[in-house]
């Protein structure tokens, strides 16, 4: 995975749905190692803005000098469900706070590369390292804390509605069982209890995923709060975006998908009771038009860089 962990997915499309002006003022909400935001600069005049925000403190700490040295950009520690109150601390060249100002908002959900590469991060089952999961290592319980005094009940919960795992039970029973003689606190012990009670698959129903693909996935969400953390986000990108500002929405799997075309097709329209009304009160008139249908890779893309494989982009302008 270490070769495609600078190269970023969709970028064509991204950059084309954002519609970059040079003057305008952007904000990166999921930096990574800001390979979306390095293209983006590329594409800012000298009075453009850029604002990378990223929850890892190694992101932020791993940003180029590139981006360290320019006037354009601020790199911020934070999450994304804090982005108008980030964005409104911030002002414009007139004074005015930027909230309502921002002419493009991306947000690259899910783990991100190095993310996966770094074993001590805990976030990949092919990687032996501390199982700890967390984007931001300052904040919260590692995921050994976490799998360690979560009910069985509520992990084959959590496996089923966050992994969408059809053997959540199974699973879930063989983690209390293994716990109960020894800590899980590794990645590749919990891999091994998955591996241990998920069938193998051959023929025509065979996966290429990993047996804990899955448990890993919804591990990860529920201890970072990935999906409340989305959802704040989209909620908020409408406040802070300026009228014709773009947002684009790059998504992983189904359970982020679903909720980010839920929220632009919900903010495309006006509420029920407004439907086919003349006249409509600003406060209840659409708050976003779709643009275009989902994006996904090419073919080529994928075969370069596979992290693009799953990946899913989504348009919206501010109206």
């Amino acid at each position: 995975m270490s070769s495609d962990a600078h190269v970023p997915v969709l970028l064509g499309p991204v950059l084309e749905g954002l519609k970059i002006k040079p003057d305008g003022c952007y904000v990166d909400g999921t930096f990574g190692r800001g390979g979306h935001s390095g293209e983006i600069l590329k594409q800012l005049g000298a009075n453009g803005r850029l604002i990378c925000i990223d929850r890892d403190p190694a992101a932020i700490a791993a940003a180029s000098k590139p981006f360290r040295d320019d006037p354009r950009v601020e790199l911020i520690r934070g999450v994304c469900a804090e982005l108008e109150t980030i964005i409104s601390a911030r002002h414009d060249g007139n004074g005015q706070s930027l909230s309502g100002g921002v002419d493009g908002l991306l947000f690259d959900l899910g783990v991100s590369s190095p993310q996966l590469d770094e074993a001590d991060r805990g976030f990949s089952f092919l990687r032996d390292g501390p199982l700890d999961m967390r984007m931001d290592p300052d904040s919260g319980l590692p995921a050994s804390d976490w799998l360690a005094s979560v009910d069985e009940a509520a992990l084959r919960r959590v496996l089923s509605k966050f992994g969408e795992e059809r053997y959540a039970a199974r699973i879930a029973r063989a983690i209390v069982a293994a716990r109960e003689k020894s800590p899980i606190n590794r990645t590749s012990e919990l891999a091994t209890v998955v591996e241990s009670v998920v069938p193998a698959q051959h023929g025509r129903h065979r996966s290429k995923k990993h047996p804990a693909t899955k448990t890993f996935q919804a591990i990860r969400i529920v201890i970072n709060g990935e999906l409340e953390q989305l959802e704040a986000a989209l909620e908020q990108s409408v406040k802070v975006l300026r009228q014709g500002g773009r947002l684009c929405v790059i998504s992983f799997h189904s359970l982020e998908d679903r909720i980010v075309k839920r929220f632009m097709r919900t903010a495309s329209r006006e509420p029920e009771p407004y439907r086919g009304m003349p006249s409509i009160p600003e406060a209840f008139r659409p708050k976003l038009k779709i643009v275009g249908k989902a994006i996904t890779a090419t073919v080529d893309e994928i075969a370069a860089n596979r992290r693009a494989r799953s990946a899913r982009l989504r348009i919206a302008e501010r109206t």
